[in-house]
């Protein structure tokens, strides 16, 4: 992992099972760094050990400074699968579209890029499809990079009808549907099971505020009334969180 100096674990929040390890930075450009490293890290141990790497990530403002510097680094990108957490049940040319954004960075590099979201009307069958489509790869994740959203929501778990069948559905579901709350679009997301199954999680955070959101829903554990803290609860690998102060 990166050579950067980490908080003190005695004053943060930690879970029985997991193995969070929480990285300070006053410096952008430095997080971006170790933060793209870190994964390339990730990325060269999976192609070691077993010739194929799997990762799921998003597509957000904290995301892309990483998601550009990682598509420079040379990697063997063809043995490499990249699916996004989330997406939008858009058409692919919209802005919108996470699996666009992805293609357009590691496409060219000789990456898979893999959708998960159709444009569907119905959002349920088009969670039913995304699920269907991941239990044809090869799994588990190498990696996946959670996001932290408004009410705690993370990849694309928030506040919804469906949130509880992304968050306690049946453990073998890897993908469902969600129509948000707030009445934005629907998408499709990884589910919490998919998510505890990664071999590594990480986090992206700016600011103090969004790190004692983060601490706050850790603590409550199980209890948390957010998508993020109910993930922690049930987190049992290694997770890197990084700070943007």
């Amino acid at each position: 992992m990166s050579d950067t100096e980490s908080w003190d674990m005695d004053d943060l929040p930690e879970g029985e099972d997991s193995q969070l390890e929480w990285w300070d930075f006053d410096d952008p450009a430095e997080l971006v760094e170790a933060v793209t490293g870190d994964i390339k890290f990730i990325i060269e141990s999976a192609l070691d050990a077993r010739g194929e790497a799997l990762l799921a990530l998003p597509v957000s403002d904290e995301a892309m400074p990483v998601l550009e510097a990682l598509a420079e680094q040379q990697v063997k990108w063809k043995h490499v699968t990249i699916i996004p957490t989330h997406d939008y049940l858009v058409p692919v040319d919209d802005p919108r579209s996470h699996v666009k954004a992805l293609a357009q960075l590691f496409l060219t590099r000789g990456a898979r890029v893999l959708p998960i979201a159709t444009e569907n009307d119905d959002y349920h069958l088009a969670g039913s499809a995304a699920d269907a489509r991941l239990q044809d790869v090869k799994w588990p994740p190498d990696l996946v990079w959670l996001g932290l959203g408004e009410e705690g929501s993370t990849a694309g778990i928030m506040q919804s009808a469906d949130m509880e069948e992304a968050l306690d559905g049946p453990r073998e579901k890897r993908a469902v549907g969600i129509m948000p709350d707030d009445g934005d679009a629907p998408l499709v997301t990884i589910t919490k099971a998919a998510i505890c199954e990664a071999r590594t999680v990480l986090l992206v955070l700016r600011g103090a505020a969004a790190q004692s959101a983060l601490e706050m829903e850790i603590d409550q554990g199980a209890t948390s009334m957010a998508p993020i803290g109910r993930v922690f609860a049930d987190l049992t690998v290694p997770v890197d969180i990084y700070v943007e102060n």
